[in-house]
């Protein structure tokens, strides 16, 4: 069958620190590169193993644009680990080079035929009562998986891994995680399927989250998380494993309009979580169940409780996962370097110095460092503006200063019909805010403006603002300037 073709074995560790993951990737795009090398009468046969091959699907498009420019392997064989690989990504490639059949061994999925490339074990795709959910390790999620099974769905679970600790350490809990999440499938007689998407996060969002604070923004990774990890990367693999609908923990609710899906607040308004979820498309959104929607979390733990689950008093997570208990500062001293400066007051009397623009942020009053002066009221310092030109952080001890009347939004990803401008409707810029009513209004320089009715305290370009018509979401947008109209 592959007489006259040569072979290259591709193959990688998998167990790596996220920066010998990056060197790996860089390696691996080589390997690719080579086959241009050949003898041009002939194709190269690519075998790639363990995790080489959930890589080359991380990488595809990269791959599709430089190592297969000129030529491609006329066969590719993913063997080892290859229930990691996002397959529609694979196959991406494959119809971009319009030479190459795929070859699937090892540990196939039951995903059968894939776009017309056959799977070496294919088996029958699964049905639309098939659901992936998004198992976590903590209490929410684990009822989300609950409730569908009792609703009389196909359940089957997926732990995603998005951070590898580059020093051995593990802020995020993530092992502790992935076990919960074992003995929750075990309890319920569900699959669990693994899947680590740590690449993809750093490319997608820890790497704008450094380039924002570096640009003396305050960047939203849970946002950016949602958008390109938890919806995105987890509907293709939960479509390559037969199912058409993934389940998560959120508390949102789902329902189906004249405009067809809408996103809206959930039940219990201390949880709802719409604000962490205005920026994934709306094409997947509408494929996804949200449980948990229309249930307070008192409910949910008894719930839990009552089914005998063994997480159902387990502490919610807070914070950045990535960042964990450590302090904000330590984490970012690994990645970003200081570059002290001067603190100023708004009258630009000197008042001491900073490490960098990048460790602070808009409305900031612990951690400034600066002590009583003579003349100056006793109350405390915020941290009002960030002078990237001059490298000087500003503060004031006049909370009037930290308000804005308006904000402008470069894009928003609307989830209802886009709206004829100017338009009234409520908005927060920051989770768990009172909606505020608002009015939207095309710019000059063609952003979005948002002029609020009543001034907002510290709104903070590089958040992002949700805008809401009573209980439904109608999308968002980040936050790139804001202002003050006397």
């Amino acid at each position: 069958m592959f007489t006259r073709i040569i072979t290259r074995h591709v193959k990688f560790h998998f167990d790596l620190t996220q920066g010998q993951r990056v060197a790996q990737r860089d390696e691996f795009a080589g390997a690719f590169g080579a086959l241009d090398a050949g003898d041009p009468g002939g194709r190269e046969h690519v075998t790639l193993g363990d995790s080489a091959a959930g890589d080359f699907a991380q990488r595809c498009r990269s791959h599709a644009q430089t190592a297969f420019r000129h030529r491609a392997p006329r066969r590719l064989r993913l063997a080892g680990n290859v229930h990691h690989v996002r397959f529609p990504s694979v196959i991406d490639v494959a119809e971009s080079a319009h030479r190459i059949d795929i070859l699937l061994a090892g540990r196939t999925p039951r995903c059968g035929i894939i776009r017309g490339f056959t799977t070496e074990a294919g088996m029958p795709s699964g049905s639309t009562n098939k659901v992936i959910v998004g198992l976590s390790g903590g209490v929410d999620s684990a009822v989300a998986a609950l409730l569908l099974q009792q609703q009389g769905y196909d359940v089957a679970g997926l732990f995603m891994k998005n951070w590898d600790e580059d020093d051995g350490t593990e802020y995020c809990t993530a092992q502790a995680d992935y076990e919960d999440a074992q003995r929750v499938s075990a309890h319920l007689g569900i699959e669990l399927h693994t899947a680590n998407f740590a690449a993809e996060y750093w490319d997608n969002v820890f790497q704008e989250f450094l380039t924002g604070y570096a640009a003396g923004l305050t960047p939203n990774p849970d946002v950016l998380c949602n958008r390109e990890i938890k919806f995105n990367l987890f509907l293709d693999y939960a479509q390559a494993l037969g199912a058409e609908r993934i389940a998560t923990g959120h508390y949102v609710q789902g329902h189906t309009g004249e405009d067809g899906f809408e996103l809206h607040k959930a039940s219990d308004a201390n949880k709802d979580q719409s604000y962490f979820l205005q920026a994934v498309p709306l094409a997947q959104l509408q494929p996804c169940l949200f449980p948990l929607g229309h249930l307070q979390k008192r409910k949910v733990r008894r719930m839990a409780a009552e089914a005998g689950l063994h997480n159902h008093r387990k502490k919610d997570s807070t914070g950045i996962c990535f960042i964990g208990e450590r302090r904000f500062r330590d984490f970012l001293d690994r990645y970003l370097t200081r570059t002290p400066g001067l603190i100023v007051d708004t009258e630009g009397v000197g008042l001491g110095e900073h490490i960098g623009l990048s460790y602070y942020t808009l409305g900031q009053r612990q951690g400034l460092g600066i002590g009583g002066r003579a003349g100056a009221a006793q109350a405390p310092w915020y941290v009002v503006e960030k002078d990237l030109t001059r490298n000087v952080l500003v503060v004031t001890q006049v909370p009037a200063d930290l308000d804005s009347t308006w904000l402008a939004t470069p894009a928003v990803n609307w989830l209802a019909p886009h709206p004829e401008l100017p338009m009234r409707c409520s908005a927060k810029v920051r989770y768990r805010q009172n909606d505020q009513p608002c009015t939207v209004y095309r710019r000059a320089d063609g952003q979005l403006g948002v002029r609020f009715d009543t001034p907002q305290r510290a709104v903070t370009p590089g958040q992002y603002v949700c805008f809401y018509d009573q209980r439904r979401c109608l999308g968002g947008g980040p936050i790139s300037r804001t202002g003050r109209v006397a």
